[in-house]
């Protein structure tokens, strides 16, 4: 017996936000806005007689920083109660974009698995419930705090009630036109050195609450991109070659901005045309979380 479930996550790059803490992990997490983007994470799980093994790989080598992906599956037999003595599962992450960049990636391991290990073992759980799961995840490695509710809807989220996606609340920009998002990367921001910081908290908090609103009171993706470099700026953030970089962006797109959290500049746009080398340019994604295949032996 082998039964196997692939599901695409969209990648998720936040803009800008507040945190909210609450000793709830499913209350806890963070109000704010974002995009997804076309490209992300496609997961494939499988299960099969086996003896109990849990082999995760990323593009398929083990990721040893890669804890979240165990995190869920663990969530996920707790939950359940799930004996797996008699069953070997196989996790594959496929993606292209770069882990630890503000991109949401560990959001995508968790709902890619939360989507796919629970349907394997005939267990019907609702896309929110699914959500919470990974949202749990997320919470307790720390890794992210609204990436989660963000990927399964899709679009230019905004986030106005914190919390997994059974609690949070979320409202969505509408996207007319396809618009482009370009990006380059120049290395590793480590979430949690962010938002576990105090300093960073306060600058992150006394800006995020108030972009929420201008954004609400006018929903437009220009607005979004214009809100999300004061932002960057108001919380210094941005460090100086991130800078060059979002100023040639700012001369050739709509804006720019620094992803929220990772080193890495992007921006919005008509074309996708720019004049730096090695971005990466894909568009905006509307649709969330989708399953690509079943397969069943």
């Amino acid at each position: 017996m082998i039964k196997e479930l692939k599901v695409f996550v969209p990648a998720h790059i936040t803009g800008f936000f507040e945190i909210i803490g609450n000793n709830n992990p499913a209350l806890k997490g963070s109000k704010g806005a974002g995009i997804t983007l076309d490209e992300g994470v496609v997961t494939s799980t499988s299960i099969s007689n086996g003896t109990g093994n849990i082999n995760i790989t990323v593009n398929g080598e083990i990721d040893e920083l890669n804890t979240i992906s165990l995190k869920t599956v663990e969530i996920i037999k707790e939950k359940y109660n799930l004996v797996l003595d008699d069953y070997d599962i196989t996790i594959n992450h496929e993606l292209n974009l770069p882990i630890g960049a503000g991109f949401g990636t560990s959001a995508s391991f968790a709902l890619g698995i939360s989507f796919t290990l629970p349907a394997l073992f005939n267990i019907s759980i609702t896309y929110k419930e699914a959500g919470e799961i990974a949202h749990l995840a997320e919470i307790s490695q720390s890794s992210g705090l609204g990436d989660v509710i963000s990927e399964l809807y899709g679009g230019c989220v905004i986030r106005l009630k914190e919390g997994s996606p059974v609690n949070g609340i979320v409202d969505k920009i509408s996207i007319t036109r396809p618009i482009y998002v370009i990006t380059k990367t120049l290395g590793i921001l480590e979430t949690s050195e962010i938002i576990d910081n105090p300093l960073h908290q306060k600058r992150i908090n006394k800006n995020g609450s108030i972009l929420i609103r201008q954004l609400m009171n006018n929903p437009t993706m220009d607005n979004f991109i214009k809100l999300s470099r004061e932002f960057a700026i108001n919380t210094q953030l941005i460090n100086d070659e991130l800078q060059e970089i979002l100023e040639i962006f700012d001369d050739e797109t709509i804006g720019s901005s620094m992803a929220m959290l990772g080193n890495t500049a992007f921006a919005l746009s008509y074309t996708p045309d720019t004049s730096i080398e090695k971005c990466n340019i894909t568009k905006i994604n509307t649709k969330g979380v989708q399953y690509i295949e079943k397969l069943e032996n």
